[in-house]
């Protein structure tokens, strides 16, 4: 591998591991500033680390673990940018062999060829479907797949959503979630289960057998779960962890509730921004269905669609009132 293979892989390293900060710091609900205030540094050092004009510091990543109770993600980031860099130099002897945690650590081999979610909403309950066409460009079968589920009720209102939370996590029961791969139910394990936040390894086995993604295969994989409407706020967001070759949404709201819809775009290097292209808007029978589409989006983008019923107030769960 020449220098120039190897700033690119330094680089793509110092990327991976802006993005997880960003991801942690949007879950925690937390403003550049306040992550900063709480961690002890400059109210614009936090933004320079995103948009990666600062690269990142040990310290920097043992401070944002620690605030941002990460599950050792962002450590794990630094770990690999660490790794990356020492690539750069002569080594006195070459590093043992480390085999890559998969899908989402650095050189994973899935490629998401088709990324398609649809967001139903019945005037009470939200049921989110994804459907992923997943390629496996590696030398080695993959086993399971990670997904996350992330709600925030009040966004921009991180200290009631947390409380709101606390007193009414999610819970495994109310999400029902489901998952299938070549018509087969798919066993899934949690990773992480917080209180708004859950992780969960899908995994491409059942008690009938095991059924792998062997290298060169791609293969639909579909998975569910409902979220009460007290607790998922007005908004939903695509973040691109994989290459991906194309991505939609579809959101499906009854016509009576006269809803519109908009998004925003962010990447590495930019601050949120409209949506390049409008969402399309059409009706089908008594649901407004608008849909949403790119093609081969950067990855660690983040495309956000959010949502007003302008013939029903929103509801204030926390008093019983509207607002």
């Amino acid at each position: 591998m020449d220098a120039q293979d190897e700033a690119i892989t330094t680089e793509q390293a110092a990327e991976a591991f802006a993005a997880e900060v960003a991801y942690w710091r949007e879950v925690r609900g937390l403003p550049k500033r306040e992550l900063a205030g709480k961690m002890g540094f400059d109210p614009s050092y936090v933004s320079h680390v995103e948009s990666g004009r600062h690269k990142p510091t040990e310290d920097f990543a043992r401070r944002a673990e620690e605030v941002l109770n990460a599950g050792k993600a962002i450590w794990k980031r630094w770990l690999d940018y660490e790794a990356a860099k020492a690539r750069t130099t002569p080594a006195t002897a070459p590093p043992a062999p480390r085999r890559a945690e998969q899908p989402y650590a650095t050189g994973s081999a899935i490629v998401v060829e088709h990324d398609a979610a649809r967001l139903d909403y019945d005037g009470s309950l939200y049921r989110l479907t994804m459907r992923r066409l997943l390629r496996n460009t590696g030398s080695e079968p993959i086993t399971r797949y990670l997904i996350r589920i992330s709600v925030d009720r009040y966004p921009g209102e991180p200290e009631r959503s947390n409380a709101h939370y606390r007193e009414h996590p999610l819970t495994w029961d109310e999400l029902a979630l489901t998952a299938t791969c070549r018509g087969e139910e798919m066993r899934w394990q949690a990773k992480h289960d917080r209180d708004a936040f859950k992780e969960v390894w899908l995994l491409f086995e059942n008690d009938q057998g095991r059924y792998p993604l062997y290298p060169g295969e791609s293969v639909w994989i579909e998975y569910a779960y409902s979220v009460g409407d007290e607790k998922w706020g007005h908004w939903f967001q695509r973040a691109v962890r994989l290459p991906t070759e194309h991505l939609e949404v579809e959101l499906a709201f009854p016509a009576e509730l006269d809803p519109v819809v908009w998004g925003t775009e962010t990447s590495m290097t930019a601050e949120a921004a409209p949506l390049r292209t409008a969402p399309i808007r059409r009706e089908e029978d008594s649901t407004r269905v608008f849909s949403w589409s790119t093609s081969t989006p950067a990855v660690h983008a983040r495309y956000r669609l959010e949502w007003r019923f302008r013939a029903r107030p929103e509801r204030d769960t926390t008093q019983g009132e509207f607002r």
